[in-house]
């Protein structure tokens, strides 16, 4: 009996010590790599431009979703970067609104916006095949201020590449 309970601690003893956490270890004498590129962590870019705050902001009036003659130089400039360095690239359009209105009515707002600039994409040149569209209503704010200005800052579509 003694030499079944012996054992029965032993394989006890066994079980607990191997479901131990394990702190990681930490080479101290290993010291980061800046700047070297891969894996630095840095933001991924392209042509110059951070991916991460897309190729281009297309801001529309209120209750709009027509291409304003002053946002015509974004979709080219996307267009034109696309073109010369991304013709292939996987591109999405996102559409985005204020908060005024109904939930539903932003969505569809926001999808107007992106097919929009998706429109105007294809116009000039990228095939429409490579850009997909969607909306985040005004479910995607910038800014969260109660004021005109922040209002238009949420009035947009944004041009990402390759997500």
């Amino acid at each position: 009996m003694k030499k079944l309970l012996l054992i029965s601690v032993a394989v006890f003893a066994m079980i607990v010590s191997g479901c131990a956490p394990k702190s990681p270890r930490v080479d101290e004498n290993a010291t980061a790599k800046q700047g070297q590129g891969a894996g630095s962590g840095s933001a991924d870019s392209f042509g110059g431009v951070n991916l991460a705050d897309g190729i281009g902001k297309v801001y529309f009036d209120f209750d709009k979703y027509d291409i304003r003659s002053d946002m015509q130089a974004v979709v080219d400039q996307g267009a034109n970067l696309l073109k010369n360095q991304a013709n292939n690239a996987k591109i999405t359009v996102e559409g985005n609104c204020d908060e005024w209105g109904t939930g539903e009515y932003n969505q569809a707002l926001g999808l107007r916006r992106a097919n929009s600039v998706k429109r105007a994409l294809v116009t000039l040149g990228i095939n429409s095949k490579n850009i997909s569209v969607k909306s985040y209503g005004k479910t995607n704010p910038v800014c969260t201020d109660r004021t005109a200005e922040c209002d238009a800052k949420n009035r947009r579509a944004e041009i990402k590449v390759g997500l």
